[in-house]
Protein backbone atom coordinates (compact mmCIF):
# COMPACT_ATOMS: atom_id res chain seq x y z
CA UNK A 1 0.00 0.00 0.00
CA UNK A 2 1.03 3.80 -0.35
CA UNK A 3 1.37 5.76 2.33
CA UNK A 4 -1.75 8.02 1.65
CA UNK A 5 -3.79 4.57 0.95
CA UNK A 6 -2.68 3.72 4.44
CA UNK A 7 -3.78 7.63 6.00
CA UNK A 8 -7.53 6.90 4.58
CA UNK A 9 -7.61 3.56 5.80
CA UNK A 10 -6.82 4.90 8.93
CA UNK A 11 -9.12 7.52 9.05
CA UNK A 12 -11.40 5.73 7.40
CA UNK A 13 -11.40 2.66 10.62
CA UNK A 14 -11.50 5.07 13.13
CA UNK A 15 -14.22 7.28 11.80
CA UNK A 16 -16.21 3.44 11.61
CA UNK A 17 -15.11 2.93 15.69
CA UNK A 18 -16.72 6.18 16.44
CA UNK A 19 -13.61 8.12 17.23
CA UNK A 20 -14.70 10.88 14.63
CA UNK A 21 -18.24 11.66 16.12
CA UNK A 22 -17.26 14.56 18.54
CA UNK A 23 -14.86 17.25 17.24
CA UNK A 24 -11.23 17.18 19.20
CA UNK A 25 -8.97 20.26 18.71
CA UNK A 26 -5.55 19.98 16.95
CA UNK A 27 -4.16 20.19 19.87
CA UNK A 28 -5.46 16.93 21.53
CA UNK A 29 -4.81 14.70 18.58
CA UNK A 30 -1.02 16.06 18.24
CA UNK A 31 -1.20 15.06 22.23
CA UNK A 32 -2.74 11.84 21.21
CA UNK A 33 0.13 11.11 19.07
CA UNK A 34 2.83 11.99 21.74
CA UNK A 35 1.06 9.65 24.04
CA UNK A 36 1.69 7.16 22.14
CA UNK A 37 5.76 8.33 22.01
CA UNK A 38 5.59 8.10 25.49
CA UNK A 39 3.75 4.16 25.65
CA UNK A 40 6.82 3.45 23.79
CA UNK A 41 9.41 5.34 26.39
CA UNK A 42 7.67 3.50 29.35
CA UNK A 43 8.08 -0.15 27.12
CA UNK A 44 12.04 1.17 26.83
CA UNK A 45 12.04 1.85 30.56
CA UNK A 46 10.39 -1.48 31.47
CA UNK A 47 12.81 -3.51 29.75
CA UNK A 48 11.68 -4.21 26.23
CA UNK A 49 14.12 -4.31 22.95
CA UNK A 50 13.10 -2.01 20.97
CA UNK A 51 12.22 -5.17 17.93
CA UNK A 52 10.30 -6.65 20.96
CA UNK A 53 6.65 -7.03 20.43
CA UNK A 54 4.63 -9.53 23.10
CA UNK A 55 1.63 -10.65 24.42
CA UNK A 56 0.76 -10.36 27.92
CA UNK A 57 -0.30 -13.94 29.62
CA UNK A 58 -4.01 -14.37 28.70
CA UNK A 59 -4.02 -11.38 25.82
CA UNK A 60 -4.33 -11.05 21.74
CA UNK A 61 -3.38 -7.92 22.38
CA UNK A 62 0.50 -7.10 20.99
CA UNK A 63 2.43 -4.40 23.17
CA UNK A 64 6.14 -3.64 22.90
CA UNK A 65 8.36 -0.22 21.56
CA UNK A 66 7.37 -1.48 17.50
CA UNK A 67 3.80 -1.59 18.57
CA UNK A 68 3.64 1.98 20.31
CA UNK A 69 5.18 3.23 17.06
CA UNK A 70 2.61 1.62 14.82
CA UNK A 71 -0.22 3.16 17.15
CA UNK A 72 1.65 6.87 16.67
CA UNK A 73 1.57 6.39 12.88
CA UNK A 74 -1.83 5.75 12.58
CA UNK A 75 -2.87 8.65 14.76
CA UNK A 76 -0.93 10.44 12.20
CA UNK A 77 -2.67 8.83 9.57
CA UNK A 78 -5.81 9.35 11.18
CA UNK A 79 -4.91 13.24 11.35
CA UNK A 80 -3.92 13.51 7.80
CA UNK A 81 -6.86 12.07 6.27
CA UNK A 82 -9.15 14.39 8.33
CA UNK A 83 -7.81 17.17 7.50
CA UNK A 84 -6.53 16.49 3.81
CA UNK A 85 -2.78 16.29 4.30
CA UNK A 86 -1.06 14.45 1.12
CA UNK A 87 1.51 12.91 3.92
CA UNK A 88 3.32 11.35 0.86
CA UNK A 89 4.01 14.29 -0.98
CA UNK A 90 4.96 16.18 2.65
CA UNK A 91 7.39 13.26 3.26
CA UNK A 92 9.01 13.31 0.32
CA UNK A 93 9.12 17.08 -0.27
CA UNK A 94 10.69 16.99 3.32
CA UNK A 95 13.25 13.91 3.11
CA UNK A 96 14.50 15.93 -0.45
CA UNK A 97 15.25 18.75 1.94
CA UNK A 98 17.13 16.70 4.11
CA UNK A 99 19.33 16.00 1.54
CA UNK A 100 20.47 19.33 1.17
CA UNK A 101 21.36 19.83 4.86
CA UNK A 102 24.73 20.25 6.16
CA UNK A 103 26.12 17.49 8.76
CA UNK A 104 24.49 17.35 11.66
CA UNK A 105 22.80 20.14 11.08
CA UNK A 106 21.45 22.62 13.98
CA UNK A 107 23.48 22.24 16.21
CA UNK A 108 21.70 21.18 19.12
CA UNK A 109 23.77 19.03 21.68
CA UNK A 110 20.56 16.64 22.61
Amino acid sequence: MKINEYVKEAYNNAAEKGWHEKERSIGELIALMHSELSEALEEHRNGHAPNETYYPEGSLKPEGIPVELADCVIRIFDFCGKYDIDLEDAINTKMQYNKSRPHRHGGKKL
